[in-house]
């Protein structure tokens, strides 16, 4: 068990847990060698235990730490300590895309296309290296308060590609975003990102999944035969490139899909002009149904069949008297698969053997060289192959003498490729920041601040409430860690707190409301308003009568909030009508 404080290898202090997975538990933890905050993602037990996914897990997530991008997480290192499997990367303040979609239901179209343009182009960066995701899917996708979009859980997402679907219960969030082919056993290619983001595409437009079920199975059998839903039903008047990018991108055949997501990137970028919105619907060049799906699902279809009568015919065997010849034959086939098995025992072993050495063999650790004069750093580094920066970067450390190296990037115990440069932070001594005091002021300004002088800043939320006696202020800062006066060594920590209000109905009936006003009350608290009108002579019209919501009770997003509205009585014009005219009616 993992606990506040412990050291992961002897660098990654852990502060904090900040989420909890099927295949991973992860943790805020601050790097004592690198003076920053990180993501430690620490493999789930029954996982550390598999050899064979332990092993892929390494070597995929080493791959993917050759990724660099603005949209993708950045993994910093793979590793173990005590039996315990982990892997660091770069801490994101955000939430992922499924938190956005439950609280908003479903975005606009602009918002949809900036998001996929972002997740296009970080996935571009992958394909051009020929590595596939294999698990695109919102709650892999982070969002910043900045719209700045992430991709996390690539060394994760490959390496659990082997056992996915062995493990129904534990992929049913992964399962609706799943290609055709993969869902076939078939492998994975670029395509089968592609496949998954357009599914992604599909729910961020209509804030649903095109595919449901009741289990994990039913699901993938939907994605392997039905059609994607006509989004047209779901958005009447979205523009026809829209859903030609949709329809192609989520294509049964790869060979109907963009070929990676570079090309999807470059179809999004105008799919928004006006030019486009009445563009011909598109066509497949290859035909959907004579792909290998078809195959499958006759394979699957002759299996439900045989399931059908399993009990009968399993019946009938216990029944059976097994004679001298079905000994024989048994025998026979006992040989057979002996023979294969050992065949595949070998074929494991030389991939368990020699696949590590494949990968792995032109890549060197990062020697320490903390500690050590500039001139002995470089050459400890070049004597293992590295390249060595030629401008050294300075950093305070109160535990290293000045001139002496501190750290280095890429971190020092990370594997690098031979050549890889080397840059070396050398101590200019220990400096220290005298903390002010910070209440009330924004946190964002305070952040970046102390940050620019050495600090890390952690932003946490401590719940309060509006009052006669205290107004509080998104984003301005109401308490801190450190006392004002102070001093904080470089590289150390200071938290900062801002409010999470908690925000309650006022009283709408008071006579200080307009329509108008709740109108905006509604939309800033992002609640569902029901307005109902009343015939009274009571009130003035357009008086507030009634609210569904008490005074004083707390507002959740997506409530519905009912109010009934004073109007004006029709008037009553049956007497005027029956008075008689001078001429009869005549007239």
């Amino acid at each position: 068990m993992i606990m506040k404080g412990q050291k992961i290898s002897d660098r990654y202090q852990i502060i904090k847990e900040i989420g909890e997975g099927g295949m991973a538990n992860v943790y805020l933890a601050y790097d004592t060698i690198l003076d920053r905050n990180v993501a430690v993602k620490i493999l789930r037990g029954d996982l550390s235990n598999d050899e064979k996914f332990v092993r892929r897990f390494q070597r995929e997530a080493l791959s993917a730490s050759s990724l660099s991008h603005p949209n993708i997480v950045e993994v910093y290192d793979v590793g173990e300590d005590n039996g315990e499997y982990y892997i660091v990367m770069e801490y994101i303040e955000g939430k992922h895309l499924k938190s956005l979609l439950k609280r908003r239901g479903k975005l606009t179209l602009s918002e949809a296309v900036d998001i996929m343009l972002q997740i296009t182009d970080g996935m571009g960066v992958a394909h051009d290296s020929y590595i596939i995701h294999r698990d695109i899917k919102p709650q892999n996708i982070m969002i910043l308060e900045n719209g700045l979009v992430k991709i996390t859980d690539f060394g994760i997402a490959m390496a659990m590609n082997a056992t996915q679907l062995t493990q129904t219960n534990s992929v049913m969030g992964s399962v609706h975003y799943l290609p055709p082919e993969q869902a076939s056993g078939q492998g994975s290619t670029l395509q089968s990102d592609i496949y998954s983001m357009g599914i992604v595409m599909y729910e961020l437009i209509t804030g649903e999944l095109p595919f449901k079920g009741d289990n994990a199975v039913e699901i993938a059998l939907k994605h392997l035969k039905e059609p994607i839903p006509d989004i047209k039903e779901k958005v009447p008047n979205i523009p026809n490139s829209i859903v030609n990018i949709i329809k192609k991108a989520t294509a049964k055949n790869p060979k109907n899909r963009y070929q990676d997501a570079r090309e999807m990137h470059e179809d999004l970028k105008t799919c928004l002009d006006d030019s486009r919105a009445l563009e011909p619907i598109i066509t497949f060049k290859y035909s959907e149904a004579d792909t290998d799906d078809a195959k499958i699902m006759k394979m699957v279809k002759k299996e439900k069949e045989t399931q059908e009568n399993k009990k009968e015919e399993t019946e009938e065997i216990i029944a059976k008297k097994i004679t001298g010849d079905d000994l024989k034959k048994q025998n026979k086939l006992l040989i057979i698969l002996a023979f294969i098995f050992t065949g595949l025992i070998v074929g494991i072993t030389a991939l368990v053997v020699f696949m590590p050495i494949l990968t792995n063999g032109s890549q060197n650790k990062v020697p320490d060289v903390t500690g050590l004069s500039i001139s002995e750093a470089i050459d400890k580094l070049q004597d293992e192959g590295f390249k060595v920066a030629d401008k050294e970067e300075e950093i305070s450390s109160a535990d290293i003498s000045e001139g002496l190296v501190v750290k280095t990037n890429p971190a020092i115990g990370s594997k690098r490729k031979s050549g890889t440069e080397i840059t070396l932070y050398v101590s200019i001594g220990d400096t220290q920041v005298t903390i002010e005091d910070y209440t009330g002021k924004s946190y964002l300004e305070i952040k970046g601040k102390l940050e620019a002088l050495g600090l890390n800043v952690m932003i946490e939320k401590k719940k309060v409430e509006n009052s006669k006696d205290s107004k509080y202020e998104d984003g301005k800062i109401i308490e801190q860690s450190i006392k004002p006066g102070e001093k904080l060594s470089v590289g150390s920590a200071i938290t900062l707190y801002i409010p999470d209000i908690i925000s309650s109905y006022p009283d709408f009936t008071s006579g200080n409301y307009t329509i108008s006003d709740i109108k905006d009350f509604a939309d800033k608290y992002e609640l569902e308003l029901e307005i109902e009108y009343r015939q009274t002579s009571e009130y003035e019209p357009g008086t507030i009568i009634y609210q569904s919501r008490s005074k004083g009770s707390t507002i959740v997003a997506g409530q519905t909030l009912k109010v009934r509205i004073a109007e004006t009585p029709d008037v009553d014009t049956d007497d005027e009508l029956a008075e008689p005219d001078d001429c009869g009616g005549l007239c």
